[in-house]
This record gives C-alpha cells, structure tokens and sequence, in this order.
C-alpha cells in the first residue's frame, strides 16, 4: 500500500477487510492502458457508490428537513452530488494522490482532473458498501459531508454560477445578453474535457473547463462574475 493510499485511508476513517476493493476503486480505467493484464477499472463501483450515496443523502435529507416538499429536497440532493461537489469531496481527502492512472494520464493532469476525482469518489463509497454493507457505507458518507445544513449553506450560494450572473446582467442588458459557446478539446471517452466561454453580449467576460459542457459552462460563468463589464451585485 503507497503511502498516499494510507493517507487516504486515514481521512476516511475506515479500515478495508477486503483491500482488493479499495485496490479496485483507485484503479482508474487509463491505467488498464499501461497495464494490459488488468482487466477491471473503477467503473462498475462508481455505478454501484452513486446509488449508495442517493440513498445515503436521501435518507439523511428527509429526517432533516421533515417539513421540505420533495422539489426542495431533490434540489438540496443534487447540490451534494454535483460532479464538480463530488471532486471538492475527493480533494478534502486526497484521494487524487492515490489513483492509479496510465503514464500518459498522470502526465496531462489526470490527478487533478474533476471526472476523474468524482468517479473515484464514488467508487470508493461503493467499495466500502461492498467491504462493510450499509452501515459502514453510510457512516463514511455522513462523516465525510458532516453537518449537512452547514454544507448546503456553503454550497447552494456556489452552486448556480449561470443563474447568478443572469441576475446580475438582467437589469442592465435585458434576458437574452448572455451568449455561450462550448466544445470538446480533449480527452478519451473516460475522460472528456470541454471548454466554454460566455459572452456579452459580444464581449468576451469569461472562460472555463470541465467534464462536460455544463461543467464548461458553469467554470466560464463563475469567471465572468467577476469580470469589470459585470455590474455589481446588488
């Protein structure tokens, strides 16, 4: 076990009977590249630790916030388990530094890459799932996340790039003046990269990268709100 693995284990708070599975979700698909006698990658625990994680956050959202209807809650939800909130995740716990990843992979900056750090992270929950059941999932996860209305309070401001800088535009130059361009530059299959830029409306405020366009556009929006040509907040 590397050491960066152990630190990962040590801010997990969890110790694997089985520590092929914790093996298993470090493994990142690129590594199967370099290493041909492998034939399995993180993805099918990734599969398995999204669906924990739902119930987990589920479950946990409901008994706290007993009088929200199920549109608030499913919009608490999704701010816990964006893409971009899930790679925050994994960087609190340095999980990037212990994923095995191709020669090729390691060297463009895979370590730091969002799609990569929330797929792990993902799979790392699956694999405890699998390791110690439920229970031992969902002890990990609530420890990882800690307070949840302290985390929401610290996300929902964050979460909603896009919508912020609407708001902020819409006084001074109406509901259409916002413009956004995304394409893919780089990336396999397992590893897409886009980049986006938003404009107003010809004026170039902003640009951003991520695992999808929205992600993309989400970075380049989060740019923009600080630009000079964006009135400030009222």
């Amino acid at each position: 076990m590397t050491a960066a693995t152990r630190q990962l284990l040590t801010h997990l708070d969890y110790e694997f009977q089985n520590e092929s599975l914790l093996d298993l979700a470090l493994t990142h698909p690129s590594w199967l590249q370099d290493n041909p006698d492998e034939t399995a990658s993180n993805q099918r625990l990734e599969f398995l630790g999204d669906a924990v994680l739902q119930l987990v956050l589920t479950t946990a959202l409901f008994q706290k916030f007993p009088d929200e209807r199920e549109g608030d809650l499913s919009k608490r939800r999704a701010a816990l388990t964006n893409g971009t909130y899930l790679a925050k995740l994994a960087q609190e716990i340095a999980l990037g530094d212990a994923l095995k990843l191709s020669a090729a992979e390691n060297a463009s900056g895979g370590r730091l890459r969002e799609s990569a750090l929330e797929d792990a992270f993902e799979a790392l929950l699956g694999a405890v799932y699998q390791d110690g059941g439920y229970g031992a999932a969902h002890d990990v996860i609530l420890r990882l996340y800690g307070d949840l209305p302290d985390r929401l309070d610290k996300v929902i401001e964050s979460n909603n790039p896009k919508g912020r800088l609407q708001e902020r535009i819409q006084p001074h130059h109406g509901n259409s003046a916002l413009r956004y361009e995304a394409s893919h530059v780089s990336g396999e299959d397992h590893a897409r990269e886009y980049e986006a830029r938003v404009y107003l409306p010809a004026q170039l405020i902003g640009s951003g990268r991520g695992s999808s366009k929205k992600t993309a556009e989400e970075a380049a929006a989060r740019e923009g709100l600080s630009s000079d040509l964006i009135p400030p907040a009222a």
